[in-house]
């Protein structure tokens, strides 16, 4: 009896410790997963950078990561324009696939399905806790919402842990901060109203009440006015919870900073979205002329600084060498957007685009093709890669290295490369810009003939329209000046037959 006891506790003792053994491995395991922050810029252009050629603009902290880092020089937004682009990045799913993924109003619903699989969602599955700080414009709610009550659904029902966002952009209404579903700041005594067809009565406007306005509107913002800055869209009531334009940049930073501090302890996942250098563009006073090209340097110059800032509260709570961050923008520049704020005339000899034609909203290179960089302390080698990548391909490359299965439907795994490991990119790429697509393979882009106007004359951008198709050696000419589609049949046909067999719908080389 006392034999068959003996053996019952040893066994006990045996199934102890091999129980704390494998809690201890899955601790260290845990443990050792990377924090991972996406900051994303708003409208910053490839030549917008020092370490992308910038000479008139001074960007430290922004360099810092690229010097740093890997500084890819064909890194890809998915789009032209910010809401398909930020829909891509977190579902790894080309936008052009949701009739609904395009440049928002604020009083859109939510165009990510919430049974559909997302970047956050894929880390919640990790362990990590999730947050979004900044710009959302993927539309809230069901249609129809009501400010004044709990806004559902929105980030936290497609994987944020926590959310503290604009709903659109700075230009739009609501002007209001909205943290987890609910208006910051909000007096439930002055309900907030908010149309995007006409106006609620005796509301000023831009275009009725230009007396009232500091900044004045050159095309589309002409609504509804806060704080002396005519927006897109009308407003009515939430006085209280209204933001501060100048100091919307100091607000985020302190978010991030404050959620960083707050889960330190286990492994986190960061999406901070700042809103520079879009419009309407309001540095904090203390950055004021710092650039020497008007308010649009000065933001950047402002946002730089607010990287810089976060970047020592990671390393101040010891976790800098612990995080991944990855370093891009939503789409390429524009100087005029719809307001009147000297960035043209302002501009010298500062080149946005750098070496590349177009800018927002444009289907050549400069639309799309953004500073791209990839930091993470010791881990990764300071190097510059030519790979093709694309912030599309951040989800499955994100979940191989944390062994995850769940995928983005067009995301591929370039985890070695974005470690700069390898100098392997994606093979083929399709680009969007307001619904137009384009092919990007190899060294080669094919702009299918698209009907309209070949530049918008308001913000005075080429956007790739041509009633004959077009194709460009990017490595002999990346300002795309000599269209070589005649001189090329083969790789023509075969640009065009990849194109079909990606977007399902034939491809003709004029159109009438």
């Amino acid at each position: 009896m006392i034999k068959i006891q003996s053996i019952i506790f040893i066994g006990l003792i045996s199934v102890f410790f091999s129980c704390s053994s494998k809690q201890g491995e899955e601790k260290i395991a845990e443990s050792s997963k990377p924090n991972i922050v996406i900051i994303y810029m708003d409208d910053l252009g490839y030549g917008d950078m020092g370490a992308y050629g910038a000479t008139e603009i001074k960007t430290p902290n922004m360099d810092a990561l690229a010097t740093g880092g890997m500084k890819f020089t064909n890194g890809y937004a998915s789009s032209a324009t910010c809401t398909p682009s930020r829909y891509a990045i977190l579902t790894g799913t080309y936008p052009w696939r949701n009739k609904d993924a395009k440049i928002l109003p604020g009083t859109a619903p939510l165009i990510i399905d919430t049974a559909q699989m997302t970047l956050p969602k894929l880390l919640q599955e990790q362990g990590y806790y999730t947050g979004i700080v900044g710009k959302w414009h993927l539309g809230l709610g069901r249609g129809n919402v009501d400010w004044n009550k709990h806004i559902s659904p929105g980030p936290n029902e497609v994987g944020f842990d926590y959310s503290y966002i604009l709903a659109a952009t700075q230009d739009r209404v609501p002007t209001v901060y909205i943290q987890d579903g609910k208006v910051d700041g909000l007096d439930p005594n002055d309900p907030i109203l908010v149309d995007y067809s006409k106006n609620f009565e005796g509301e000023p406007t831009g275009k009725e009440n230009p007396e009232l306005l500091t900044m004045k509107w050159h095309h589309g913002h002409n609504n509804s006015i806060v704080n002396g800055i005519p927006r897109i869209g009308f407003m009515k009531g939430g006085e209280s919870a209204k933001w501060s334009d100048v100091d919307m940049a100091d607000h985020f930073l302190e978010k991030a900073q404050a959620y960083v501090k707050e889960h330190k302890e286990d492994p986190f996942f960061l999406y901070y979205a700042l809103q520079q250098p879009h419009v309407p563009r309001t540095p904090n006073p203390r950055f004021v002329g710092s650039s020497g090209l008007g308010p649009r340097g000065d933001v950047i110059v402002e946002a730089d600084w607010m990287i810089g800032e976060f970047i020592k509260t990671l390393e101040n709570e010891g976790l800098l060498e612990n995080t991944l961050i990855i370093f891009s923008s939503d789409n390429g520049p524009v100087l005029n957007d719809g307001y009147y704020d000297n960035a043209v005339e302002m501009n010298g000899n500062h080149t946005p685009a750098g070496p590349l034609r177009g800018g927002k909203y444009s289907l050549f290179e400069a639309g799309t093709r953004v500073p791209f960089i990839t930091y993470w302390k010791g881990k990764i080698q300071p190097g510059v890669s030519d790979a093709m990548v694309s912030q599309i391909d951040l989800m499955n490359s994100i979940g191989a290295m944390l062994n995850s299965d769940q995928k983005g439907e067009d995301s591929e795994n370039l985890l070695e490369t974005f470690l700069g490991k390898s100098n392997q990119g994606r093979e083929e790429l399709v680009l969007e810009a307001t619904g137009r697509l384009a092919l990007r393979k190899g060294d080669y882009v094919m702009i299918p003939p698209h009907k309209g106007a070949a530049k918008i004359s308001t913000v005075n951008i080429e956007i790739g329209n041509d009633p004959e198709i077009q194709l460009y050696d990017l490595k002999s000419d990346i300002g795309q000046q000599n269209n070589i589609a005649k001189d090329n049949p083969e790789v023509l046909n075969e640009m065009i037959q990849d194109y079909e067999r990606i977007i399902g719908t034939p491809v003709s080389l004029t159109v009438k």
